[in-house]
């Protein structure tokens, strides 16, 4: 757990201060535990680097102090798998040395086709078929002993300890998958010890990544289930769907492994069963919710609507990337019931185009809105 990571001050309880900088971003993220009566709080702290942080709290009442540490560590994990580092006296934590610094590292990057796409890919034996996973893109490299973790923008950042722990097993290698809180879902192996194993075809590369971590699966990490025929590509497609998955990824099962995102298509592909899209906060409201935009062609800032943000989460300031849910997006308009998912911060502020939205079908009667 990451309250592993961090020491106590004499006659206290955990605290820490994160740091976020990248480009003309320079944020700071407060966390500590509190004794109250009848028993403990977790608060935070949250703003730009040197200036006034706005303050809350995730326990309304006081909690037993185990109750306290899984909420303080659940925060940690948050906030370090976005990229924030430790800064501050009594802070002690891994790859302190490495964060913000370039790995190297890129993973292939999907584009993303519509449901009758989809469709077609489920019938065609030249591709396999996953779930698309709402969580963090992280490249995890295990070398001599020591694993790291880079973001999608190539950079190290913190794993969560139970990760860690659970990949030291293997021998040297990189995998790429994605981060869902303290949990990794591996779903390609890109080296294993001196072999690039980019070159070969994806199914081989599952193959291999199958035996690999067949062997002992520690807590935390498990390998992304893969359908292959036809029946298994729609019984897979049908159950994420039911589920109330985010959606699914299209992996042409002889293609190599190639960084960065296509121009158009690719060998990867993804299909989601809802829309999605970064978007900058453009202003705070009254009763918890923000103001939204997108660039348009010329890099001005257009209008989308807005969007609640949950009783659980901090309030996000001007200026921040956010992802967003919606159903779909109405022309000149905004949003069609926009849902908050959180803040991103390893997305660039150019991507946040009005390109990324899914516009409401022409001809649609208003009547038959959800």
């Amino acid at each position: 757990m990451f309250s592993k990571l961090f020491s106590k001050l004499p006659n206290s309880f955990p605290r820490a201060r994160l740091y976020y900088r990248d480009g003309s971003s320079d944020k700071e993220y407060h966390v500590a535990i509190n004794q109250a009566a009848g028993g403990f709080t977790v608060t935070f702290a949250y703003g730009r680097r040197g200036t006034a942080l706005a303050a809350g709290t995730k326990t309304t009442s006081p909690v037993p102090l185990e109750k306290a540490q899984q909420i303080y560590d659940k925060l940690i994990a948050e906030k370090t798998a976005k990229g924030y580092t430790p800064h501050g006296s009594g802070a002690l934590f891994a790859l302190t040395e490495n964060a913000n610094r370039t790995s190297g590292l890129h993973p292939q990057l999907l584009n993303s086709v519509d449901e009758e796409a989809a469709k077609r890919y489920l019938v065609d034996d030249a591709w396999c078929l996953q779930e698309k996973f709402d969580g963090k893109r992280i490249m995890v490299v295990v070398r001599g002993g020591i694993v790291e973790g880079s973001n999608r923008k190539g950079l190290y950042v913190s794993l969560p300890q139970e990760v860690v722990d659970s990949l030291l097993h293997l021998p040297d290698c990189e995998l790429d998958g994605e981060l869902l809180g303290e949990a990794y879902v591996v779903f390609d192996l890109l080296r294993l010890d001196h072999t690039d194993l980019r070159p070969s075809p994806y199914h081989t590369r599952n193959e291999v990544l199958v035996d690999l971590l067949s062997v002992s699966l520690g807590p935390g990490i498990r390998v992304a289930e893969t359908a292959w025929t036809a029946a298994e590509k729609w019984a897979f497609y049908e159950r994420i769907a039911a589920a109330d998955g985010e959606g699914v990824v299209f992996k042409k099962v002889n293609a190599l492994s190639v960084p960065g995102r296509p121009a158009s298509g690719g060998s990867q592909v993804k299909c989601k069963f809802y829309a999605t899209c970064t978007c900058l906060v453009s202003a705070q409201n009254d009763q918890r919710s923000v103001r939204l935009s997108l660039l348009d062609a010329a890099g001005n800032a257009v209008g989308i609507g807005n969007v609640t943000i949950p009783s659980n989460q901090a309030v996000p300031q001007s200026g921040t990337l956010v992802e967003v849910r919606y159903l779909y997006a109405y022309k000149g308009g905004s949003l069609y019931q926009a849902t908050y998912l959180g803040e991103r911060d390893d997305i660039e502020k150019d991507a946040c185009t009005l390109e990324q939205l899914k516009y409401k079908p022409e001809g649609y009667a208003a009547e038959m809105d959800p």
